[in-house]
C-alpha cells in the first residue's frame, strides 16, 4: 500500500492583506496532503458561504480570498479549521470522496534533439556540466542508465495538482508511491532561454512549459501539441472558449513518442486538426492509495480502449 501519512500535522493559517487568507497544509508535497487541501476546498465550494470571493487549491496549500465587508478574515479561519476537523486527513481514506475529472493523452518526445540543444547552452549554470539534465536526473535517483530514468519517467500518469506561474503551465505529481517519485532540483543559476512546449522537472514536479521563456526546470523533452492557443486556432481552444488547455485536477498520462511520431503531431497542429485524446475518469484517492499500479492501469485502459 502506498505512503499514506502525507508528513503533516495540522494546517496552519495565514493572512494576506484584508482579503486573502492562506492555508499551508504540508511544506513538503505528498498526495495525501493536496487530497486534504482537494477536500476542504470542495467542502468550502459546496457551503457556499457569503463573502467567499476565490477559493484556489494547490499542490499542498490553498488561498481563499473574501470581501472583508461581508466575512473577515478570522470568522472564515474559524470556518475553515471546523471544515477541516471534517474532512481534513479523513479525505485520503474516505471512498465517498472522488473527483470527477478526465484522463488526457499527451505526446511527448523525450532526449530531444532541440531542448538538448538548449540545455547544452548552459552547463555553466547546472550541477552536471559534463552530463546532460537527462543523465543528471537519472544518477542522482539512482537508476543505472539514462533509458532506465526514461521509462520511470512514462511509466505512471500524472494528476494536475496546480496551474500557474505562467498562463497554462501545469503543475504535475505523478501518480506512484512516495519510494518511487522521481526529485530533482532546479538549475543552479536559471537559463535565460527554454523552448517553447519543453518537457521539464523541478522538485517532485513535471511541468510543460506552455511558451518559450527563462526558466530553471530540469529539461527532459518535448511535447509536440500546444497547451497554450492565444488565438484559439487549435480546435480544442476553440470549443472550450479558453487559451489554456489544461485544468487543476486532470490526469495526464505522458505517451512517448519517437521523432515521426513527434513530426505526426507536428503536421496536424500546422493544419489545426490536433485534438487531444481524453477520457471521463471517477478519481478515488482512497482507491488510487490502496492499489496505485491497478488504478493506474483502470485509467489507461478506459483511455486507450
Amino acid at each position: 500500500m502506498a505512503d499514506t501519512s502525507g508528513g503533516h500535522e495540522g494546517i496552519r493559517y495565514d493572512h494576506g492583506g484584508d482579503e486573502f487568507v492562506y492555508a499551508e497544509v504540508s511544506t513538503a508535497m505528498s498526495l495525501p496532503a493536496h487530497f486534504t487541501a482537494l477536500a476542504i476546498t470542495r467542502r468550502l465550494a459546496e457551503e457556499a458561504i457569503p463573502g467567499v470571493e476565490e477559493i484556489c487549491p494547490s499542490n499542498a496549500s490553498y488561498m481563499v480570498r473574501v470581501d472583508p465587508d461581508r466575512l473577515h478574515p478570522r470568522d472564515l479561519v474559524r470556518e475553515l479549521q471546523r471544515i477541516e476537523s471534517e474532512v481534513g486527513d479523513r479525505a485520503s481514506a474516505d471512498p465517498s470522496f472522488t473527483i470527477d475529472t478526465r484522463i488526457v493523452d499527451v505526446p511527448i518526445m523525450l532526449n530531444d534533439p532541440w531542448t538538448h540543444e538548449v540545455l547544452m547552452k548552459f552547463r555553466d549554470r547546472h550541477q552536471d556540466p559534463d552530463g546532460t539534465d537527462l543523465d543528471y536526473g537519472a544518477r542522482i535517483n539512482g537508476y543505472d542508465t539514462t533509458e532506465a530514468f526514461i521509462d520511470a519517467l512514462a511509466g505512471s500518469p500524472y494528476l494536475v495538482t496546480m496551474m500557474g506561474f505562467v498562463p497554462g503551465l501545469p503543475w504535475c505529481f505523478q501518480l506512484v508511491p512516495r519510494d518511487r517519485q522521481v526529485e530533482v532540483p532546479k538549475y543552479i543559476r536559471p537559463r535565460t532561454e527554454t523552448p517553447e512546449r519543453a518537457f521539464g522537472f523541478g522538485g517532485a514536479f513535471a511541468v510543460i512549459y506552455p511558451v518559450k521563456g527563462a526558466g530553471g526546470y530540469q529539461l527532459f523533452g518535448s511535447a509536440p501539441a500546444p497547451i497554450f492557443d492565444a488565438a484559439q486556432e487549435q480546435p480544442d481552444f476553440a470549443e472550450n472558449d479558453s487559451v489554456v488547455f489544461f485544468r487543476h485536477g486532470d490526469v495526464i498520462n505522458f505517451r512517448r513518442v519517437d521523432e515521426a511520431g513527434y513530426d505526426e503531431v507536428r503536421e496536424q497542429v500546422a493544419a489545426r486538426q490536433w485534438r487531444y485524446r481524453t477520457s471521463p475518469v471517477e478519481f478515488s484517492p482512497s482507491r488510487f492509495l490502496a492499489d496505485p499500479d491497478g488504478t493506474n492501469a483502470a485509467m489507461l485502459e478506459g483511455l486507450y480502449s
